[in-house]
């Protein structure tokens, strides 16, 4: 049986070596020079496999189409991946949060193992996939045809393993949406997902300032959600791990109310008593030297403006109002917010095709016969820290097992 995977990423990858050792004829095409483009640069060229934790915790950490998975993480969890990973001789560790990098920390060692894997399958290089469509019926088999760079290609079964829309220099251009849409699949909106928010504030002189213990909230169309860790303010907006979470849940909301709290391990009360103390210790003080005890020095004047106190103001005059109004700002220090970053910032793509029409036990399309979707092409997205790579991993191994 002949079998053609769009796409030499994770899941074309880890289902082009599984099916091969099934007996398939398979070829992969890409239009990259090298199988792996995306995964050299992810995890910070580290290449953050999966996440090592068991399925009801793993499945917290999907944004996206965490039902839909569930299946497929079942059959192949994180630690099949790991198992999987050693058995090819790839040593891995394990590192903050459960995240599993190769021991090595190159993320080319990762596609190494991976191209192992894949021995015996025919690699098409350079060549840009134009269409996918229905052949005439042959003895009422149904055959798909590829054209790639001009030339056609007859196969069984195609498989779209495209990846999403971001990062395009890596090839992820989104034409495996396209393809999708030829065929009559519902493709939902794609966005950008973890990627970094812009502001309306003027945080040009907070560039590079980081926070490390800090909880980002946001108010959205009638939900909540916050996160709790590490951020960083850019020329325009705000980055890092919280906020690239945070921007998972928030990128369809019509709209968004964020804001900071500055000191997560304090209760109101707390921080007021604090503070009161604070005062009566520095009384002839300007307010400004205990705002500077509280947080980086470069974010006192933002805070002042936000809370309307002027920072030259003596710590004697400040009014109870005021002291209280401190209190507030820095359990509630308000962001304005303007947008998420271009698609081209997410790490990955939130949206893609239409869970309701794929079979969740064999990714097989509902509407048309031996045409399969595995990967980021999906309607499923997850939060950072190696969970969107074990999707790839874990949809690629059920498709192999029941194709």
């Amino acid at each position: 049986m002949k079998v053609a995977i769009i796409g030499a990423g994770a899941s074309g990858l880890m289902l082009g070596g599984l099916l091969v050792k099934k007996g398939f004829d398979v070829t992969i095409f890409d239009h990259n020079e090298k199988a792996g483009k995306k995964l050299f640069i992810t995890g910070k060229g580290r290449c953050n496999i999966t996440n090592l934790c068991d399925e009801t915790e793993f499945l917290k950490n999907v944004v996206r189409g965490g039902k839909f998975l569930t299946s497929a993480l079942y059959s192949f969890n994180s630690y099949d991946t790991v198992e999987f990973f050693n058995n090819l001789h790839l040593k891995t560790k394990v590192e903050r949060g459960n995240r599993v990098f190769p021991e090595s920390d190159k993320s080319s060692d990762v596609i190494k193992a991976l191209l192992k894997h894949c021995e015996g399958v025919n690699f098409l290089y350079n060549q840009n996939v134009t269409d996918v469509k229905v052949a005439k019926s042959v003895e009422n088999e149904q055959k798909l045809v590829v054209t790639a760079s001009g030339k056609e290609y007859v196969f069984d079964k195609v498989v779209i393993a495209t990846g999403g829309a971001s990062y395009k220099t890596t090839g992820s251009d989104g034409s495996g949406y396209k393809f999708a849409e030829s065929f009559g699949h519902r493709v939902e909106k794609i966005v950008p997902a973890l990627c970094p928010i812009k502001l309306n504030d003027d945080v040009h002189a907070l560039m590079g300032l980081s926070l490390k213990n800090a909880t980002l909230k946001a108010k959205f169309d009638g939900k909540n959600k916050e996160f709790f860790g590490e951020m960083m303010f850019t020329g325009d907006g705000i980055t890092g791990p919280i906020v690239l979470s945070l921007s998972s849940y928030i990128n369809r909301a019509k709209s968004v109310e964020l804001s900071l709290d500055l000191k997560p391990a304090l209760t109101l009360e707390q921080l007021d008593a604090r503070l009161l103390r604070d005062f009566e210790e520095n009384k002839n003080k300007n307010i400004s030297y205990i705002f500077k005890g509280l947080m980086p020095s470069s974010l006192v004047p933002f805070f002042a403006k936000k809370c309307g106190v002027d920072e030259s103001k003596k710590v004697h005059d400040i009014l109870k109002e005021e002291r209280r109004k401190i209190s507030e700002t820095l359990k509630n220090l308000p962001l304005s917010f303007n947008s998420l970053y271009p698609l081209d910032a997410g790490i990955i793509t939130s949206g893609g095709v239409a869970l309701d029409e794929i079979n969740p036990k064999t990714f097989e399309s509902k509407l048309v016969k031996n045409l399969y979707f595995i990967g980021e092409v999906l309607d499923i997205d997850a939060l950072t820290g190696g969970f969107n790579l074990q999707i790839a991993f874990s949809t690629a191994f059920l498709t192999a097992k029941n194709m």
